[in-house]
């Protein structure tokens, strides 16, 4: 992974958790600007966890998050995404009585990034613009939680789970889309994923965590190509569900 010289985001020994549970302990990463991290790790490990952490969400107890060099360990949200740091949260948090227009208007930062851009990236959503988010799809929701975060015109995406809940044939469109971003717009990605395949083959680098702690990091396609090594990690029975959707 990136020295912290030329890190876009470094993190160094990250600790946090809710209340008196410690959720995270002393997880290091790095990512380059214009590369793309996949954190995976079974159901519970920490993962949303880390997404929430990095965003400002949840105070850290140990460790420091920097952006560009900047120690922001104690930057709130907002300050987060005006710095650059955008994330499209598990769920979706659509809202069920703002049309998909009002999604993206109320989101928007200065930047190439506007409805137009968005609608160019997601024309389904260009179609449903004046329907109210409880009208749309899963599919379509999930497009729509991605056009409202590229609002915020971010230099890194951080994704919590965009396939979550989606049949195969949608799982394959939005999948397609993530790499047409990261291809054609060079966007920085830090992406958390059940689809084990498809998050090794998307991502340069990947972080495995177990119990809050990082137990494995090294590059996607090591760890796509080491069957003995994924059963050990995420477990294999999780990669098979999910091949065929891939």
């Amino acid at each position: 992974m990136a020295k912290m010289s030329d890190a876009l985001l470094d993190v160094t020994e990250l600790s946090a958790g809710y209340g008196d549970s410690l959720v995270l302990e002393r997880v290091s990463l790095s990512v380059p600007k214009g590369h793309s991290l996949a954190v995976l790790g079974r159901n519970g490990m920490g993962k949303s966890t880390l997404m929430l952490a990095l965003m400002g969400h949840l105070k850290l107890r140990h460790g420091t998050v920097r952006w560009r060099g900047e120690d922001i360990s104690r930057a709130s949200p907002d300050r987060r995404v005006q710095m650059g740091l955008g994330w499209v949260p598990q769920g979706r948090e659509v809202f069920p009585s703002l049309t998909v227009d009002e999604h993206l208007v109320i989101a928007a930062r200065p930047g190439p990034w506007n409805r137009e851009a968005v609608y160019a990236q997601f024309p389904k959503l260009a179609e449903r613009r004046r329907n109210l988010g409880r009208e749309l799809s899963g599919g379509e929701q999930q497009m729509l939680a991605i056009g409202r975060t590229l609002m915020t015109n971010p230099e890194l995406l951080l994704l919590d789970e965009p396939l979550e809940g989606l049949a195969p044939v949608i799982v394959q469109d939005i999948a397609h889309r993530i790499r047409r971003l990261m291809a054609e717009q060079g966007l920085t990605i830090i992406l958390v994923e059940q689809h084990t395949r498809f998050a090794l083959g998307l991502t340069e680098q990947v972080l495995v965590l177990e119990r809050g702690r990082a137990v494995h990091s090294g590059p996607s396609v090591a760890l796509r190509d080491d069957v003995q090594a994924l059963d050990r990690l995420v477990g294999m029975r999780s990669l098979r569900d999910r091949a065929a959707a891939h």
